[in-house]
């Protein structure tokens, strides 16, 4: 079995662990498998230990590795987690079947007009900078809702869900928490949060896909 198997299976274990302590029904956490700066030959490895989803930061790295790994897999499912620029949408609706970045109203427009004009309607997630910091992407938390209002509403988005990245060195079980409750006041049943150190703490408050990479590919090429 090779490192990148090994891994995957522990971190299955543990995510399997999590949901029955949770007391939530098996299979209910879906595992993104973040590849970032990971060549495609991990990823391949990765997908013949059969992990068929995975989540990227960048669409040009997206879009340069996974056309070919899709066409071989046809069950992979990529989503984008990163930033995104308003540039990149179109590209973004192009390769993604997820969209974990929403977080303003430019993007969403420009998400939109790339939607109607290729006929592709990835999922949206909004993203909600839950620790109301300067130097990261997603929407305060005083804007959250008008602003899941206008995606929808407005733009007309797929808006399934919400994903959050606590602040570092911070307990991010009220992060967390805050933003499961914001799910269920409006009616979204996706909740992408949790990573490599922390996603046994965001199974416990509702997570429905969590996203890790090191713990499964080792340290960022």
């Amino acid at each position: 079995m090779s490192a990148i198997a090994e891994n995957l299976r522990r971190i299955r274990d543990r995510i399997a662990e999590a949901t029955a302590r949770a007391n939530r029904p098996p299979g209910s956490v879906q595992l993104v498998a973040v590849s970032k700066t990971q060549p495609a030959s991990a990823v391949e490895e990765a997908l013949a230990a059969g992990q068929l989803l995975f989540g990227e930061n960048r669409v040009q790295e997206a879009a340069a590795k996974f056309p070919p790994l899709r066409a071989a897999h046809p069950g992979l499912r990529l989503h984008i987690i990163g930033g995104l620029q308003t540039n990149k949408a179109a590209d973004a609706v192009a390769i993604a079947d997820v969209i974990e970045s929403l977080d303003r109203p430019k993007l969403a427009a420009a998400l939109a007009k790339a939607m109607a004009k290729q006929g592709r309607r990835p999922a949206c997630l909004v993203q909600v900078n839950t620790g109301d910091e300067p130097q990261k992407s997603g929407v305060r938390r005083s804007e959250a809702e008008a602003f899941l209002r206008q995606a929808r509403e407005e733009f007309g988005l797929p808006v399934e869900g919400l994903m959050c990245i606590p602040p570092l060195g911070e307990d991010p079980r009220p992060h967390f928490a805050y933003l499961a409750e914001l799910a269920a006041r409006h009616g979204l049943r996706t909740l992408s949060m949790g990573m490599s150190g922390d996603f046994e703490i965001a199974i416990a408050e509702g997570a429905t896909h969590v996203r890790i990479g090191t713990a499964i590919f080792g340290a960022r090429g």
